[in-house]
Formats: structure tokens, C-alpha cells, sequence
């Protein structure tokens, strides 16, 4: 009676499978898809009909799907572990489930082996590709290059990107790869203030004078001891623990900047100056954290001055403030700010500022094609393309870097000025004394995918015709690096036009054309194919391949239309605004990317003053006031919560500075933090995996990194690719890492900020975490 219950089972479960394959199947055939769904469906209905009869006929039929599935599999995707397993597995077990019944009494007398060998064909190749995953140098490329020496001079780290150039690199080799294994935490620190509104704790804290200096979130500020991570002094609002964030668009903090005035004052020769929720550029004295008088009004300046006011249905006080921290270029300090890009076609505005860092005083305001001057009573043109990510500036040229983003709303550009369409991400070159124009370039024409120049453009000096040239790297969300003569904006390497997909919605407009870098190689991957999709079983791996089929979908800068619009990078990339490391002495540049897909679509509205639009379950409205479409955001998950695009969803990489070619390329990060409904796996198997952050590399042949979803700093050999360390974080570590040599005890210390990240799944914290070699 059991057996037969358990024939019934089995039979039942089978022609569910079948049915669904069958199904699915036929509507991937006719949206132009794979037959094999349609083909293992019926394999699979065969199979049910005849066990159900009683018939051998059974395993023969199973087991040649077993052969097709495997050898389908291997022609599709080869020995990818991670695309193999969801292909392969779940057959497999079923088989396998199939082998336990009393198959002597099925008529014919069949043998076992006819779904056995195939079943366990199946297992074994999906063994053999997952322990090349597993296996720390089984995947990517790498071509090693030798070590040159280095230098052990005793550092600090004044800038949020160790110079004011933003190449991430320190000159100390204390820690090295011969003992980096050794590191151990020697201090954590953890904030006592609730979380933000958004859980990014973001900061890479500054290092001098034997101190630490960091924000704990928009507008509190802390020193904290280099050796024992002790809280020295904190700066906050006068009652921060009541100010209300959600009135605040973009109120999350990155870091704070150093300034040392060049010659010595009462109080506050040295500085820490960062931008406050309330709309206050602020200065504290970096001894004590009290207020610089004579910075500006009693130690503020007041952000809002010369901002229109806000829209009058507007739920923000304070429409724009600065995210990252000011660029000091030369005493000035150089402010970009973050808007709310998405809700309005009448944003806030997005002009770059110039003040005096001793004094406050505005020195000047460039607002795209619309200089506003320096009149703080002058308002500023709004819905101008705004700089969130973090700046950079060569103080021998005298030149600060602003990564532009999109003229607002993102989405929708047919009613963009051309005027202001030539500087939506774009680079500009601004002269850092009197805010002229010296030069931009742009990366993406008529952005409509929200791939704002996240990232901080990064100085360094390469080899050029007539010896080494001053350059810029200009990394993007949609994983090129532009590689300019950073005097005139000219790219060192051709830049081509390449055609892109044309479409969109009525009264749009499309660039004809995109902008290809022939240098470094790009680092988003290869445009999505029917084959990329994923899942962790076969049938919703079929639901993802017909969602894939439906889309609109022509490949890059495929333009957002009224249909599920497959973007690819999605809106944060790419390179995002981790930026890129540069190794000054081996010539290699160290980037994270990321790897996922998003839908978008314009949703049409019953009239612009009607607002009336609708959304469908599982999408993010965001409403584009004063345009005839909002924009809807969804993720591209199958339906058991897991990507529908196969991984690495993260990749870290080395390339040549020289030769722009790629040296090594590894998946980032493992699956262990990751898994359906977002309940982890906990199986350390790498898979690359969604990251939010940058890295340093130092003298030492070493490139540290956290920003992985599993939740580790890593430690990484530049030249191979090796991972030769890696420690437990409490959260995603969503910022950048940095590293000092204390001058009290001359130790060597490399420390990070974890607290989560908005878009990551996992635990929130407000941690800073400090990793050093043990004393002798």
C-alpha cells in the first residue's frame, strides 16, 4: 500500500512538472524562445503516464532526458557551476527519487542504469564546475606581473580618497602579502545612535594627528583615538535626536574633509568641515569639535542661500544637501550636492560652489551653462545637473573634477534643455579659484537611465608619446573607464560612437549614438542573452526566460519605454561610486562592478495635471511631476526570490595602466549571506555577488575591500587576484576602507565602516572596525 502511494506521489508530481514545462514551454516557443522547455515537458509527461502503467518504458524516457538536459546544458553554458546547478539538479533528484521505487515490478524488467548513469552524470558535472567555483583561483582570468619595492614611510589619510586626486593608494607595506594572514581586529566601534532613515553607513573616516574623524551619520561628527577607537569628542545639531531626517532628501553622510590652514590661527588651524541635514556647510575645530567662529556665520554657511524654494507640495525642508564630502582644492572647498532627481521635472538645483575653507565665504557658483555669480541672494537655476558622488582636484593645475549627473527627472528627458543635456554625465574640469569652465566630457548622450557619474574620477599620471601625461580616470555605471588628458578633457585613448537602439515613448528623444572607450575593457559584461537566465529550479528558470522574452530588450541604452524595459547595468551600475583604486608602483588599477539587471517602464498619466498613473504589484513609483509619464522600478527576481540573470552579480578586477588590458578578473564575493526569500545559504561557495563600496591598495602588494553582500573585509594580492585573508563583518560593509601607520605606536592599522546598505539584504549597524598585525 506504501509503495503504491508513494507510485501515486511520484506520478502526481511528475505531471505537475510536465504540465508546467509543457505550458511554459509553448509560450517561450512563441515569444522566440528555447524548445527544450517544451521538449522536456513532454519527456517528463511520458515519463508519468508510463510509470503510472506500469511500464519500463518509464526510466528509458527519463533517462533520455537526463542525457538531453545534461548535454543541453553543457552546449548552453558550459562548466559555469552556478548556471549548471538549476539546469541540472532538480532533474537529477527527481531521478534519483525515481530510482527508489520497485522498478523490477515496471514491465520489462528495466535496469537502473538508464536513469542512474545519467543522474549521476548529472551530479558529477555539477560537482566538478561548483568545486572549480569553490576553488579560490578557479575562475576569471589572471596573468601575474612581479612586485617592485616599496617605501614604509609612516602615513595619514586627510582625504576621503587618500589624496586629492582619489587614487586609493598608501604608501606603506607593513602589512604585506607575506603577512597579511596575521591580521587581527584590535578595536570596534559602535555608534550609539539609531539608525538612519536609510541604513547606508557609508563613511571612510580621515586619519591625522593620531585621530580619527568621522561621520556617524548626516550631520554628527566624531574624533575617535587611532589606537583604541575611544570616542575623543562629538559634534551634533542641537537636538539631533529629534531633528527629522525624512524632511531631508539625500541625508546620508560619506565622509568628512581635513583642512590645515597654511599658516597658524587662534583656534581652528585645523579643520573638519561636512555638510549638516538643517542645510549648513559647517567647520569644527579638529582639537575639540567645537564650532569655527570664523567660518562663515558662527562656524555654518548657509546651503539654501540662492535656492529657490521648495515645490509647494513638496514633503522636503530641504530639497538638496551634500552627501560626500567637499573637495579642498587649493583652500577651497569645492560642494556638489544630492537632489531628488526622480520626483519632479522642477528640482531642486544642482550648482557646484566654491567657499573660502577658512572663512565660509562663497567664492563662486557654476550651474552648468548658467553661472549664477556670487551673489548669495541671486537664486540658482533649478533642475540642472547635480554632483552626488565625490570630487576630486589637482591642486598643481589648479583643477577640481565634478561628476555630473542627469538634469532632472532621470527618465524622462524630452522636455530636458538642450542647453543643459550637453553636461548630464558629463566630467567637468572647473578651475578651482574662480569656478571657470575649463573643459567636460561626457560619457552617456541624453541619459535616460539614470547613469549618473557616480563614481570619483581619479588623477594619476601615465605613459604617453612624449613620456608620462597627467590623466583622469573616469569610471561609469555602465562599466567603461575613460582615460583623459586631465589639462584639456581630450581622451588619451579613441573614443567611438557606436549606434545604439532607437525607440522610446512618444515625445521622447534618443541620442543616435553612444560613446565607446577602445582602451580598458568594459567591465558590465556582455549584453544579456536568453541563455543568462537563472533561477534555482528548472521552472522558475523558464519563468525568468519568458519574462526575459517579453521584455523590451535590445541591449544597451535600450531606451525606457511603456513595456517592461530590461536595463542593463541597472540604475547603480556598473562602477558606482566606490570608484577605482590606482597601485602607483605596479602600474594596476583595482575596481568592483556590479552585475544586475533591473525593469523599468514609463507609465503613462491621464494628463500632466491629473497625476493620475497606476503601478503593478512589486514596482517603486516614482512620480516625474511635470512630465506626461512616471517611472516605474522593479527588480528582475523569478518568483522563489533568487535573480533571474545568472551570477557573478560581482566582479573584482586588476588591470594594466599601460596596456589597459585586463590582468585578472575574480566573482566577489560567496553565497553564503545570500539565497531564496533572502534566507542565507550560509555555503561559503564564491558567486559574485552584489557589492556596494570601493577598496585601497597599498604598497604592500595588497588591495583591501568589503562592500560585498556576504559581509567580509577582504585582502586581496594586486598582482594575482589571490585572496589571502578575509574577517567577519556585523554588516555590509558599504563604504571604502582606508589605512594609516599610527605615529605613537608605529603600527600599521586598516579600517572600515560596516552598517548595512538599503539595497543589500542583512543586518544594520553603525560599526567601525579597525584590523592590525599582532604586537611583538
Amino acid at each position: 500500500m506504501q509503495r503504491r502511494f508513494d507510485i501515486w506521489a511520484l506520478v502526481l508530481v511528475l505531471a505537475l512538472v510536465g504540465l508546467t514545462l509543457v505550458i511554459g514551454g509553448t509560450v517561450l516557443i512563441i515569444e522566440g524562445g528555447s524548445v527544450y522547455y517544451l521538449a522536456a515537458g513532454l519527456m517528463v509527461l511520458g515519463t508519468a503516464v508510463a510509470l503510472l502503467r506500469g511500464s519500463g518504458l518509464a526510466l528509458k524516457l527519463y533517462g533520455a532526458l537526463l542525457v538531453t538536459t545534461l548535454g543541453w546544458s553543457l552546449w548552453e553554458v558550459g562548466l559555469d557551476g552556478w548556471a549548471l546547478a538549476p539546469r541540472l539538479l532538480g532533474p537529477a533528484v527527481l531521478g534519483a527519487i525515481l530510482l527508489l521505487l520497485p522498478v523490477r515490478k515496471l514491465s520489462g524488467s528495466p535496469a537502473r542504469w538508464w536513469v542512474g548513469g545519467p543522474a549521476l552524470a548529472c551530479f558529477v558535472a555539477v560537482g566538478l564546475a561548483g568545486a572549480m567555483a569553490v576553488y579560490p583561483g578557479g575562475d576569471g582570468v589572471s596573468t601575474a606581473r612581479a612586485a617592485s619595492a616599496a617605501r614604509t614611510d609612516a602615513t595619514e589619510w586627510r582625504n576621503w580618497g587618500g589624496s586629492p586626486g582619489g587614487d586609493r593608494y598608501a604608501p606603506v607595506d607593513q602589512i604585506n602579502i607575506d603577512n597579511v594572514a596575521q591580521l587581527e581586529l584590535v578595536w570596534r566601534y559602535d555608534s550609539d545612535l539609531p539608525p538612519p532613515l536609510y541604513p547606508n553607513f557609508e563613511v571612510t573616516p580621515l586619519a591625522d594627528d593620531s585621530r580619527l574623524y568621522a561621520c556617524l551619520k548626516s550631520g554628527v561628527v566624531v574624533a575617535l583615538d587611532q589606537e583604541t577607537g575611544k570616542e575623543i569628542w562629538r559634534h551634533a545639531l542641537p537636538d539631533a535626536d529629534k531633528f527629522d531626517y525624512s524632511r531631508v532628501f539625500g541625508a546620508k553622510c560619506r565622509g568628512v574633509s581635513y583642512y590645515e590652514a597654511p599658516t597658524p590661527l587662534p583656534t581652528c588651524t585645523r579643520r573638519i568641515i561636512f555638510a549638516s541635514p538643517d542645510g549648513y556647510l559647517r567647520a569644527v575645530d579638529a582639537a575639540t569639535g567645537l564650532p569655527c567662529r570664523s567660518f562663515g556665520r558662527e562656524g555654518a554657511v548657509d546651503l539654501q542661500a540662492g535656492m529657490s524654494g521648495q515645490l509647494p507640495d513638496s514633503r522636503y525642508k530641504v530639497e538638496a544637501v551634500p552627501s560626500s564630502p567637499p573637495a579642498i582644492i587649493n583652500g577651497v572647498a569645492v560642494v556638489g550636492q544630492t537632489v531628488s532627481d526622480l520626483a519632479s521635472l522642477d528640482a531642486a538645483s544642482g550648482v557646484i560652489r566654491g567657499y573660502d575653507a577658512q572663512t565660509g565665504e562663497l567664492l563662486w557658483a557654476w550651474n552648468a551653462e548658467r553661472p549664477a555669480g556670487e551673489d548669495a541672494d541671486e537664486e540658482y537655476a533649478r533642475a540642472t545637473p547635480n554632483a552626488w558622488g565625490v570630487l576630486s582636484g589637482d591642486e598643481e593645475l589648479g583643477l577640481v573634477f565634478v561628476p555630473l549627473g542627469n538634469s532632472p527627472p532621470d527618465y524622462f528627458g524630452g522636455m530636458r534643455p538642450e542647453e543643459l543635456d550637453r553636461y548630464t554625465t558629463a566630467v567637468v574640469a572647473l578651475d578651482a579659484a574662480t569656478g571657470e569652465l575649463r573643459w567636460s566630457f561626457q560619457t552617456v548622450h541624453h541619459d535616460l537611465w539614470d547613469y549618473d557619474l557616480a563614481a570619483q574620477p581619479v588623477v594619476a599620471d601615465l605613459p604617453g608619446d612624449e613620456g608620462m601625461v597627467p590623466t583622469l580616470l573616469v569610471p561609469t555605471k555602465t562599466g567603461q573607464i575613460f582615460v583623459l588628458d586631465r589639462r584639456n578633457g581630450k581622451p588619451m585613448d579613441p573614443v567611438v560612437e557606436r549606434p545604439v537602439p532607437q525607440g522610446g515613448v512618444a515625445g521622447e528623444r534618443t541620442a543616435k549614438t553612444q560613446p565607446y572607450t577602445t582602451g580598458f575593457p568594459s567591465l558590465s559584461g556582455a549584453d544579456l542573452t536568453e541563455r543568462d537566465m537563472w533561477g534555482i529550479t528548472p521552472l522558475d528558470q523558464l519563468w525568468c526566460r519568458i519574462a526575459f522574452r517579453k521584455a523590451h530588450y535590445e541591449g544597451q541604452f535600450t531606451p525606457v519605454s511603456e513595456r517592461d524595459t530590461l536595463m542593463f547595468p541597472g540604475t547603480a551600475g556598473g562602477i558606482n561610486w566606490g570608484s577605482v583604486s590606482v597601485d602607483k608602483k605596479r602600474g594596476l588599477l583595482v575596481v568592483n562592478t556590479l552585475r544586475f539587471a533591473n525593469f523599468g517602464r514609463l507609465v503613462a498619466r491621464g494628463g500632466v495635471e491629473s497625476g493620475a498613473f497606476g503601478g503593478k504589484e512589486g514596482e517603486v513609483i516614482f512620480e516625474q511631476a511635470g512630465t506626461p509619464y512616471a517611472f516605474a522600478q522593479s527588480t528582475f527576481m523569478s518568483p522563489l526570490g533568487v535573480p533571474c540573470q545568472r551570477p557573478p552579480y560581482g566582479t573584482i578586477n586588476a588591470l594594466d595602466l599601460r596596456t589597459r588590458e585586463l590582468v585578472w578578473s575574480k566573482s566577489f564575493g560567496t553565497s553564503a549571506k545570500s539565497g531564496p526569500f533572502n534566507i542565507p545559504t550560509l555555503l561559503p561557495i564564491r558567486m559574485g555577488v552584489p557589492n556596494m563600496g570601493g577598496s585601497v591598495v597599498t604598497a604592500g602588494g595588497l588591495a583591501f575591500i568589503g562592500a560585498a553582500q556576504d559581509r567580509k573585509l577582504r585582502a586581496y594580492e594586486i598582482t594575482s587576484g589571490r585572496e589571502l585573508w578575509s574577517a567577519e563583518l556585523p554588516a555590509v560593509a558599504a563604504a571604502t576602507p582606508m589605512t594609516y601607520v599610527s605615529a605613537r605606536d608605529g603600527r600599521q592599522y586598516v579600517v572600515i565602516a560596516a552598517g548595512g546598505h538599503y539595497g543589500i539584504p542583512g543586518p544594520q549597524a553603525s560599526a567601525i572596525l579597525a584590523f592590525a598585525l599582532p604586537q611583538n
